[in-house]
Formats: C-alpha cells, structure tokens, sequence
C-alpha cells in the first residue's frame, strides 16, 4: 500500500489555495514581483522521511526564518550566557521592524530585527570567510545540499534597508555592537538572502525537531540544550506581534518570514515548512498560517495537547538461569522523568538478595539525561541490596556523559549473546 500522508498534504494545500487575502511584501522591490498563486507545503519526520507538494522544488529567499538558524549557531559558538548579555529573550509584543530596545538597552529578542542583527555580529568570522558565509555553510549541512545567496534579492533589499540601518547604529550607540553597523546589517542583508525551498525548510525544521541530530546521517549537528533554547524562543517570539495568536490555535514552535515561508517544529515528532507569499499585517503569510491551523487542529499537533507518556516502559520481565537468579527487564521506548519513575516503581519490587538483574536498553529509542541519572540511581541501590546489576547498551544509546562513572556496569553485547552463559534462557 501507498501511505495516505502525500494525499493529505495535497487535499490540505487544496483547500488553503483559495484565501487571497492579503500582500506580497513590496517594500522590498524584489520581492515584489513574486507570483503570489506560488503554494508549497513539507514535511520532514524526525528519521528524515520526507513528504512534500505544490511548488516544493521553487526557491525563495529564507528571510527572517534565518533567524532561529543563526541564534543556534551563535548559541554554540560562544554559550548562552554570553549570547543572553547581548540579546534577550522576551516577547516584544512590536513589530519584527520596531527600532526599539529593552529597559536595559539590549534587543528584546533574537527574532525581532534588532535582536537577529546583534546575534548577526556573534556567529563566527573570519577575513576570508564572512558571518554570511559560515551560516550558509551550516544551513547547508542541515538541508542536506548546498546553499545559495540571491543576489538579485540582497542588492534589491541592501538598497531599501533605510530601517535596519538605524537599528544596527541604534544598537552600535548604546555598545550592543562593537562594531561598524553598516558591515553587519550588510551582513544580515545577506543572511536573509539565501535561497532554499520548503523540502530544504522541512529538513532543516526536522533537524530541531530531532534535538539537533540529522537521522539521515547520525551525525549531531547542535547540541540538544541549544535546541531547546532556540524552540523556546521560537515558540513566544518567532511569530512577531502575533505570536499570542498563534501559540492558541496552532501551538507550534514557528517561525516566519517576508518572502512568504513559514516554518515549524513539533519536538519529537516533524518539522514543517509552507511557503506562499501574500502577508497578513504580522508579515505573516496568509495560506502559511492557514495552513499551519488546518494541520494543528486535524493531526493533532498543538504542543499542549500532549500526548500521554508510554503506560509502561517494562516490555517484559522474566527470570532465567538454572536457578532461575537471573531477572531480565526488558525496556521499550522512550526513557525520560515519567518512564523513569514507573521502571524505578517495578524495581523497588525485587526483594533483597544476590541474584544478577539485566536491564535491557536494546529497544529504546531515547535515553534523556535525567532517565539516565535515575536508571543509574536505580542501579546503585540495587546494587546497596546485594544484586549484581548490568546495564545492557548494545545499541550504544547511552552518551559518554550519561555513561560516566557507571561504565562497569554496563555492556555493549547483545542480550542474546549475554545471556547464552545461562543455562534455560526463558
């Protein structure tokens, strides 16, 4: 069978295409000539499949949707509290364009202009390659191809930027920047013209959606605690002077931008672009928005809904052994707070003594830091009862961080293969 989810994607985008409300941004002449019936939807699932309609191979400029990408790379560049002592993390409640400031002379937030063009002046540098450049780079390998500027777009909005440059001499008055503001709004400039379609979006929202590592190639692109950070921002600023708005009806983390993208991120699950070019007065994009609301209410995807935690993380529990003085728990998939503390309620169970007690990790599909410091807890007062506990990671789930300090007890052998030294093994 064929999955029913492209037919989905198509039947949503159909009933979306006949909202011709609003307008193309104009003030920047450039954009002003996009084909306003232009529609186009994706969606990247957290193991990089990829689902995607409508104009899905058209490239537009990312724009503001930039924004959320270069907080994460200055966030592990240089930490975030450095990051937080040039920009903070506040809803505006203004316009993304307000030439404004906090009551403490820093940008509200990084995704309002002022914000995104100080964390413009932190991402890295250097005379051979610009911030603009390392943050095409890095967006690249998170779409999974190579990036390109538009140069028609950047000398088009570079020639109208009158506000920006304000900004940035706003921000060089009062020492948030330290350096020459025409060069890093030029920089900025430049950042928002880099061309992507909604799959690159998709893929690039999928990346976050995933904490940060790319299935397609298990490779860690940002560190989870990175991640965290920018989704929480995205989730009370991305959508400007709306975003109360949208955290009731669609209670995505999201992002826009003046070309007409839109991109989104549910934690765990998918990370969502659409791109139409008619803005709302939000410069938010009209069918995108739409679109987002029709997926939020029919799948289920507003972050407050919340689906409940697994109701058991014990896949099963037996004994083997002649004796049978082997306990084995198997465990299955996620392991966080809750799962923790129902596998820590199953093992208080197990009654003093000396027998050798096998938890298995093998089908997992997480292991979140504070699972892992109870699952260890776990093991050491086991082990204060008298039994000998192994942790069985043949799939190596668990991280150097998760693992030190407790490397003796755990093992990289597959249960089966374990547990062929016992004689009657169920």
């Amino acid at each position: 069978m064929q999955t029913p989810v492209p037919d989905y994607l198509q039947h949503v985008l159909q009933a979306c295409q006949s909202n011709a409300q609003g307008a193309v941004a104009d003030y920047i002449p450039e954009l002003a000539h996009a084909d306003h019936e232009r529609l186009a939807l994706a969606l990247c699932t957290i193991d990089s499949t990829l689902y995607s309609t409508g104009d899905d191979q058209l490239a537009f400029t990312i724009q503001s949707m930039s924004k959320p990408f270069a907080y994460a790379l200055a966030l592990e560049t240089h930490g975030l509290n450095s990051v937080l002592s040039k920009v903070g993390v506040e809803p505006s409640g203004e316009a993304f364009n307000q030439i404004s400031l906090g009551q403490d002379n820093l940008p509200k937030n990084p995704m309002i202009n002022s914000g995104a063009i100080t964390t413009h002046s932190l991402l890295p540098y250097k005379k051979t390659v610009s911030r603009a450049e390392h943050l095409r780079r890095f967006l690249s390998t998170l779409a999974g191809r190579e990036l390109q500027f538009d140069e028609r777009v950047y000398e088009s909005e570079l020639k109208t930027a009158f506000r920006n440059r304000s900004i940035g001499y706003m921000l060089r008055t009062v020492g948030v920047l330290d350096e020459d503001p025409e060069s890093i709004v030029d920089g900025y400039i430049r950042q928002c013209a880099i061309q992507v379609t909604v799959q690159d979006l998709a893929r690039m929202a999928g990346v976050l959606a995933n904490g940060g590592l790319c299935a397609g190639t298990g490779q860690r692109l940002l560190e989870r605690a990175v991640v965290r950070q920018v989704l929480s921002v995205m989730m009370s600023c991305g959508m400007y002077d709306a975003a109360g708005d949208w955290l009731t009806t669609v209670g995505i983390p999201a992002k826009s931008g003046v070309a007409g993208g839109i991109i989104g991120v549910l934690p765990g699950q998918v990370g969502i672009a659409v791109f139409s070019p008619k803005l709302d007065e939000h410069g938010n994009s009209v069918r995108g928005v739409h679109i987002f609301e029709r997926l939020s209410k029919d799948m289920g995807l507003h972050l407050m809904e919340g689906t409940p935690s697994a109701q058991t993380i014990l896949q099963s529990r037996y004994t083997v052994g002649k004796n049978n003085d082997v306990v084995v728990y198997e465990l299955r998939g996620v392991l966080q707070f809750t799962e923790s503390e129902m596998l820590l309620r199953s093992l208080q169970d197990e009654p003093t003594g000396t027998n050798r007690i096998i938890l298995d990790l093998t089908n997992l599909t997480l292991v979140h830091d504070v699972g892992a410091r109870m699952l260890f807890e776990g093991v050491k007062r086991l082990k204060a009862d008298g039994h000998q506990v192994v942790v069985i990671d043949s799939e190596r789930l668990l991280s150097d961080t998760q693992s030190k300090g407790h490397k003796r007890s755990i093992v990289h052998t597959p249960l089966d293969v374990y547990l062929e030294r016992f004689a009657s093994v169920k």
